[in-house]
């Protein structure tokens, strides 16, 4: 699709990052042995029919697999993003990436930016040489949720349903409807092109993501925060591991921890116990539900913090983000 300067035209940006979407295989019928990120988002668009009345217009920002996502390619997608934003021509953009670690990139982009136009990222699970790729379909809902003038925030939009970066999970390893919501449900669908609102779309307040985005442009290094599950028989020593690491002077020590709890946020004793000799040694400790659907209601006496709705994954984000607001007010910047 050519860009088109024409101001009486909505613009759209896609952002191409790789993917399944952008994966290729030897053979049609091969909807698993491909490799992703093969694919360049201009030629992914070829044959892709915008809405009328918008332009599309095409940049690689990445070409990977998003199982391999990382923090560099987290910080240039949040530039490009606020870049194209600041367009008063461009009424929204696209970003075509893996199935794999969506939700995490859709949930950073929301805490850094909280656009007030829409972002929708979108994927596939076959590969763009399959015999029925999903991939041309999920661009086009896309591109229509991308050039709505009701749409706003981060969305990931997959078999005509778009999901809030809040909710979104992938709960499937194959089917073509790979994500949910869960109890809170999808922000709309997308029917022949046309949005069916269902509920409000994400939010966030601007200024702390002013101020997220400032600080994740200029860091240096990014806070290491890992996630470990409670789990029958669960025990502290891992835990154990990393204080004793980052009190041996580590040149990358932890500075965060997220638990997947079990439940209402619930943790075996012993991990719970370590768990506190971590929060103890100065390492910030957050309990997140491996629940599907649900999230973690206070409990009188809880002597760890829950990440409420926030998923694992996801709690790991905003963990790793207040990281580095506590340490920007510590040194002044």
């Amino acid at each position: 699709m050519a860009d088109s300067k024409q101001q009486t035209r909505r613009r759209v940006i896609v952002l191409g990052t790789g993917g399944t979407i952008a994966g290729r295989a030897a053979a049609s019928g091969d909807n698993i042995g491909y490799t992703a990120g093969q694919v360049g988002v201009t030629e992914l668009l070829e044959g892709v029919e915008a809405p009328s009345g918008v332009a599309v217009q095409t940049e690689q920002v990445a070409q990977v697999d998003s199982k391999d996502m990382s923090f560099a390619i987290w910080r240039t997608l949040a530039e490009r993003c606020a870049h194209w934003l600041a367009d008063p021509d461009v009424a929204g953009l696209v970003i075509t990436h893996g199935t794999d670690t969506i939700e995490e990139t859709a949930f950073f982009l929301q805490s850094v930016l909280a656009p007030s136009k829409p972002v929708a990222l979108t994927c596939a699970m076959r590969p763009a040489t399959a015999l029925t790729p999903d991939g041309p379909q999920n661009v086009r809902d896309a591109i229509a949720v991308a050039s709505s003038a009701g749409a706003r925030g981060v969305t990931v939009v997959c078999a005509g349903t778009v999901h809030s970066a809040f909710d979104v999970q992938k709960v499937h390893t194959y089917r073509i409807d790979a994500f949910s919501s869960g109890d809170a449900g999808p922000v709309a669908y997308v029917e022949e092109g046309a949005m069916r609102e269902l509920r409000p779309w994400p939010t966030s307040a601007p200024e702390p993501a002013r101020q997220a985005f400032a600080r994740v442009v200029r860091a240096v290094r990014w806070p290491r925060v890992e996630i470990l599950f409670s789990h029958a028989e669960a025990g502290g020593s891992i835990v154990d591991l990393l204080v004793a690491e980052r009190q041996s002077g580590a040149a990358e020590p932890v500075q965060g921890l997220v638990l997947a709890a079990t439940g209402n946020g619930t943790l075996h004793e012993a991990l719970q116990a370590a768990a506190l000799r971590a929060q103890a040694a100065g390492i910030g400790v957050v309990r997140a539900t491996r629940c599907v659907q649900g999230r973690i209601l206070p409990t009188p006496g809880a002597v760890l913090r829950d990440a409420g709705a926030l998923t694992p994954v996801k709690a790991r984000i905003a963990l790793m983000l207040e990281l580095m607001a506590s340490q920007a007010q510590a040194t002044g910047g």
